[in-house]
Formats: structure tokens, C-alpha cells, sequence
């Protein structure tokens, strides 16, 4: 999920063409209405969005019947994280990633959720 639609669908199609079976949202209301319908496997979302950010979607998800464990990492550019948004990521289970990231990036990121997922 992220707010930037190319970099919704560059990520898509990365994964797609890694033969992921993969759903979009390009906002965290939206997200997590899919999250809630599809019960995902595992969650990559992007930080900084509008209205409300990857932390907040985040909080939510993890109040979610059957949401608690899904698998999330959270993508962004902002290199200078502050300490406290990050630890509070971590302790709410997310991987943090810092963009670009490339396909082998992409792949290798998406293998890595899932297969704390299983």
C-alpha cells in the first residue's frame, strides 16, 4: 500500500511477475478494508501517506480479529526516522525498510514475510 500510485504499481507488478498474488490499496482506509476482506499473508506498506500513516494503519491493523501476527513491513524514504516512531513500528511487529527498493529487494522481502508467516 502506499499514497504514490506508480509506486503501487511498480511493486504490483514486481510481485506479480514473482508469481505473488498481490492486492492494492493506495490509502489506509482502504488498506485496511482489504486486509479485513482478504486476510492477507503478509502486508508492505508504505510510511508517510495523507490522513493516515503507515503507524496508524498499523495500530489498527493490530486490533483486528486474525490481524494481530500478519507479517508487515513498512517502507519508506525517510532516512532520519525518529527513535520512538521507530521503536513503536518494531513492537508492533514491522520489518522497516527504506526505499528504493529494488526487484531483488522487492522479492527477497516478500519471501522473508511470508515465510514468517507459514
Amino acid at each position: 500500500m502506499d499514497d504514490d500510485p506508480g509506486v503501487t504499481e511498480t511493486f504490483q507488478r514486481m510481485l506479480t511477475m514473482e508469481g505473488y498474488r498481490v492486492l492494492t490499496a493506495l490509502n489506509a482506509a482502504a488498506g485496511l478494508k482489504t486486509a479485513e476482506t482478504a486476510h492477507p499473508h503478509a502486508i508492505i506498506l508504505d510510511l508517510r501517506m495523507p490522513l493516515a500513516d503507515g503507524l496508524q494503519f498499523l495500530r489498527t491493523l493490530r486490533t483486528k480479529p486474525g490481524q494481530a501476527d500478519t507479517p508487515v513491513a513498512i517502507v519508506t524514504g525517510d532516512y532520519f526516522l525518529d527513535d520512538k516512531v521507530s521503536s513503536e513500528l518494531r513492537s508492533l511487529g514491522a520489518d522497516v525498510r527504506f526505499k528504493p527498493l529494488w526487484l531483488d529487494d522487492l522479492v527477497n522481502l516478500a519471501r522473508k514475510l511470508l515465510k514468517s508467516e507459514a
